[in-house]
């Protein structure tokens, strides 16, 4: 199989390309290195069936070229994080509607019907007051002006871009709702918050919390993550629906800290912030978001094997690993 990853050299798409080398597919990633990296992929660059190109995908002149090429496609580049999302709000309309826009555009007009997923979050529940979310569930977001939901925004108008092409032209794509993906290489410089705990923990140092703590998140291993999503790819049933992909163990994010703590041994304690100092603006975040996979496992029959304590020990390993190797 060919297997076109866009935003590859990103935490997600760097695991979905080593999945599908490890599978024995041909795979090509596009990446501008923005959030990705290339630390992310270089264990990958000696493959003789992998081929990586820094390029933006807004202006990637080969797009045509590698989605004609490809069998399965995964639309995963993005601006991500809540800083990135704050510092620079018109990177992430341009970055994350138009370049849909044109990949999906490329498929259309390349005459080939590749697999193809389109990346989307669980975001875009926002402020939905269920205690879980199922892909049927209406839509809360705030009003407009509030940049912190721009991401959000963006990734709902993919959505629609989406399967008004699925519809019209009859392209073989799947949307995924992503539910707090966590794992290896995963960094903490955009608002992630477990590679920044466990850093930290794992450091004796404080552990900083951003509002009251008490938002409750769900975590879904990477590793769990792209076989859910190489699963939903070949899957025809799933074509032309969205689906919520994550994991449905829920916890406080004061909880998870706690839980960091113990699990690396620390001698770490908390610190309380509000979104203000963390983020240089107040705004008010949702308290919960936790995913219904009803959906996800009739289509595909997945459940997720990675443990929240299987990660965080993993990651505490790796973390301890690269601060002896730096010593």
């Amino acid at each position: 199989m060919h297997v076109l990853i866009t935003g590859g050299a990103g935490f997600i798409g760097s695991h979905l390309a080593a999945h599908h080398l490890a599978q024995g597919d041909h795979v090509y990633v596009v990446d501008n290195l923005s959030t990705g990296s290339l630390s992310n992929i270089e264990p990958l660059r000696c493959n003789p069936q992998f081929r990586f190109v820094e390029a933006d995908i807004l202006h990637w002149g080969a797009l045509d070229k590698a989605v004609a090429w490809a069998d399965r496609i995964y639309h995963m580049a993005a601006v991500v994080g809540v800083k990135k999302v704050l510092e620079d709000p018109v990177a992430v309309m341009a970055t994350n509607m138009n370049g849909t826009e044109k990949v999906l555009r490329a498929i259309h007009s390349g005459g080939w019907n590749p697999q193809v997923i389109i990346a989307s979050t669980s975001e875009v529940y926002g402020f939905n007051a269920k205690s879980s979310f199922a892909e049927t569930d209406d839509i809360v977001l705030p009003s407009a002006g509030r940049l912190r939901w721009t991401y959000a925004v963006t990734k709902l108008a993919d959505e629609f871009l989406a399967f008004s092409y699925a519809r019209k032209y009859g392209l073989h794509l799947a949307v995924v709702r992503l539910f707090n993906t966590i794992g290896p290489h995963q960094v903490g410089h955009y608002g992630m918050v477990v590679p920044r705990f466990v850093q930290h923990a794992v450091r004796n140092e404080t552990l900083t919390i951003f509002g009251s703590g008490e938002q409750t998140r769900s975590f879904c291993d990477v590793r769990d993550t792209v076989v859910a999503l190489d699963h939903l790819a070949g899957s025809p049933a799933a074509w032309g629906e969205v689906v919520n992909v994550g994991n449905e163990q829920e916890i406080s994010i004061r909880g998870l800290a706690e839980l960091t703590i113990q699990r690396a041994h620390s001698s770490s304690t908390l610190r309380f912030i509000s979104y203000k100092e963390a983020y240089g603006e107040e705004f008010e975040d949702v308290t919960h978001r936790r995913p219904i996979l009803d959906k996800l496992r009739t289509l595909t029959g997945f459940a997720p094997q990675w443990h929240l304590n299987d990660t965080l020990d993993d990651l505490i390993d790796r973390e301890r690993t690269k601060q002896s190797c730096i010593a």
